[in-house]
């Protein structure tokens, strides 16, 4: 049996949507390693010139890879881009923001990033993407963040949460928060849909 642990005296205040943008934001979480070629690119790409066209602007780490090629696709798309960058990592941003902000570290980005999201989608990508879509799915089973889409876009995303709902523990709860999308198309009418 799990011991009982007071409710903390201190009452916490959940995470805002700080955005001053006058369209909905979508964070995208996606892979620094994809270079252009690569079908994660140009679909990162896809789905940045779509959202744009849809009216969104974009939210994402700044840098290359996924990240890169989803600024550019918003840029052709007619949507902004933001990227969240951090000090441990030295260069600059990727040439196709229109934004970028700074932050000390990567606890910081991450909360930017959250905070400025009205939705979320998640490209393939790696350990640290893992960690960002982990920890987004759990602010909103907590009730830190209020309501709001988180898309997983490809098969391979689809696998993996469906192995973690099966074989590790897991609420209901959580498992509906979680979209799934085989294409860029699917990610931006899910959007649509949600947050129109």
């Amino acid at each position: 049996m799990s011991p009982a642990y007071p409710a903390p005296a201190v009452k916490y205040p959940t995470l805002a949507v700080v955005s001053q943008n006058k369209h909905k934001v979508i964070t995208v979480f996606g892979s620094s390693r994809t270079v252009e070629g690569d079908t994660d690119y140009q679909t990162a790409m896809r789905l940045g010139k779509l959202l744009g066209e849809a009216g969104f602007d974009v939210c994402n780490g700044g840098y290359s890879g996924s990240m890169e090629a989803i600024s550019r696709g918003v840029r052709d798309g007619g949507g902004k881009s933001i990227g969240v960058t951090v000090d441990v990592i030295a260069r600059s941003g990727n040439a196709w923001l229109d934004e970028e902000i700074r932050t000390e570290n990567i606890f910081r980005r991450i909360e930017h990033m959250v905070t400025l999201a009205d939705g979320f989608a998640v490209l393939p990508g790696g350990t640290g993407t893992l960690a960002e879509l982990a920890l987004t799915a759990n602010l909103l089973f907590l009730g830190a963040l209020t309501p709001r889409p988180l898309v997983l876009l490809g098969a391979a995303w689809e696998s993996v949460m469906t192995y973690f709902f099966d074989n590790l523990h897991s609420a209901q709860a959580e498992r509906a928060l979680v979209r799934f999308a085989p294409t860029p198309e699917s990610v931006v009418s899910t959007f649509r849909e949600h947050l129109a």
